[in-house]
């Protein structure tokens, strides 16, 4: 079944040029009646210029902000694994459900490990053998099993519109000061250069040999945190000579200049810290394209407004963002919190946003030192079942209607506890979403260019309004 298995009937046809009225219709999840991803009734059609209750959402197609680069989330070797316990008929419906771009969500980014991670099944590298700067030990075998196979069954849903990024927790441990790939340490010196290439190798080996498009690579997953798992430190300089030196140079000596490398790929509040000495050095801001974020410790969100405003030519990616803590079926505000967060993102400058495991089991893993997280798609594989929880749905609400090459544009606040974001697409649809995080419904009046529509959003609900 179609994930928007009905259509709404519009309130108007018209063209979707700039100032002609245009047909609407709302897809909505709620808490209370029961709709995921459903067609809900559509607005009611005001007279130009009138207003239905006090509160108004103001839309402007003609003030535009970033361009959208899409949405999707992580396929983890525990995310393969996960979904090896289902049947083969539920392990399709899920890959449909999160890629097909007619019935599902129809992601168009993936983040993919480079090595191990915590949610692997256990620690490895691409290159075990101790000492071997010349990489002849590289080899995809540790990925063949579980990951590989779910990156090509993923594309072969999406497309060549699925685009990957490889963010790496940890070089091999013969690489680091403390000898492990866990346990934070850092990267030796003198294994600068071989990571930097093992890095490269592993953009062409996944382009050449498994015809697997590496859109973007981060230089190091969460480099200020020492963590149980696969983990390395750097400090902002260390980031920065890293790039200049070392791992820019490689990328370009391997042909792969068009890979787009960001730099942090960690929690928000620090982003203008760590972001700001790597751009402010010409030398290194060549080779970068960006900074990625994670959502965990902070929503200040104007974090990636003030790293937009110092440097305009760069972009600001979402990389990472789960519950931690394990599981909690049905937990209705796992959605909001993500809905929550992807428009305060956005609204600041956020051009993608990737979501971490798309698939766990029921205890939030496997996970191989038990850092248990909740997941949009859950697999009990005791009992067979596959679960959806509330986040899944709360992210559809942009993938599914927010194409990449989307433009954000101006959108206002209508009430407190309801927030907003809106996009023109390429085609010159129009897509804008609304969260309402209270225990009221809340009416108000959606003005755009052309159109004033009197609308209703359920209490803890989300709508996307698709105006074409």
């Amino acid at each position: 079944m179609s994930l928007v298995s009905e259509i709404a009937t519009p309130v108007a046809k018209a063209s979707s040029a700039p100032g002609s009225r245009r047909s609407w219709s709302v897809v909505e999840t709620a808490r209370d009646n029961g709709r995921r991803l459903s067609v809900a009734p559509p607005p009611r059609l005001l007279a130009p210029g009138l207003s239905a209750g006090q509160h108004v959402l103001h839309c402007n197609p003609a003030e535009q902000f970033q361009t959208m680069e899409g949405f999707g989330g992580a396929l983890t070797e525990s995310a393969a694994w996960a979904l090896s316990q289902t049947t083969p008929s539920q392990r399709a419906e899920v890959l449909r459900r999160y890629y097909d771009t007619k019935d599902g969500l129809g992601y168009t980014l993936a983040r993919t490990h480079i090595n191990s991670c915590d949610f692997s099944l256990y620690p490895w590298s691409l290159a075990e053998t101790a000492g071997d700067f010349e990489l002849k030990s590289f080899d995809l075998a540790p990925m063949r099993n579980w990951v590989l196979p779910l990156l090509h069954e993923a594309r072969a849903i999406a497309g060549d519109k699925l685009r990957f990024l490889a963010s790496p927790w940890s070089p091999p441990a013969w690489m680091k000061t403390n000898d492990t790939m866990l346990q934070g340490g850092g990267l030796r010196p003198e294994c600068r250069d071989a990571w930097a290439r093992l890095m490269a190798r592993f953009v062409t080996a996944m382009r050449d040999e498994e015809k697997l498009p590496i859109w973007a690579v981060t230089v190091q997953n969460e480099p200020a945190a020492k963590q149980t798992w696969e983990s390395c430190l750097y400090t902002a300089e260390e980031e920065r000579d890293f790039v200049r030196d070392h791992l820019g140079p490689a990328l370009h000596a391997a042909g792969h200049a068009d890979v787009k490398l960001l730099v942090w790929d960690h929690n928000r509040d620090l982003l203008v810290e760590r972001a700001t000495p790597i751009f402010s050095d010409p030398a290194t801001a060549r080779f970068v394209w960006g900074a990625a974020l994670h959502w965990y410790v902070s929503e200040d969100f104007t974090q990636s407004s003030a790293l937009h405003a110092a440097f305009p030519d760069k972009h600001i990616l979402f990389t990472e963002g789960c519950w931690e803590g394990g599981v909690k079926l049905g937990q209705w505000d796992r959605g909001e919190r993500y809905a929550r967060n992807m428009i305060g993102d956005i609204r600041n400058w956020v051009c993608g946003w990737i979501d971490w495991n798309m698939v766990l089991d029921t205890r939030g893993g496997p996970n191989h030192v038990g850092n248990w997280c909740d997941a949009p798609v859950l697999v009990d594989h005791e009992t067979g079942e596959v679960h959806y929880q509330s986040s899944f749905y709360y992210i559809g609400h942009f993938s599914r209607f927010v194409k990449p090459g989307a433009k954000r544009i101006a959108s206002g606040k209508p009430h407190p506890g309801v927030s907003s974001v809106a996009f023109m697409n390429p085609d010159g649809s129009l897509a804008i979403v609304v969260l309402n995080e209270t225990d009221d419904a809340v009416q108000f009046t959606l003005k755009t260019d052309a159109d004033a529509l009197a609308c209703t959003i359920p209490a803890r609900s989300i709508q996307t309004y698709i105006g074409s």
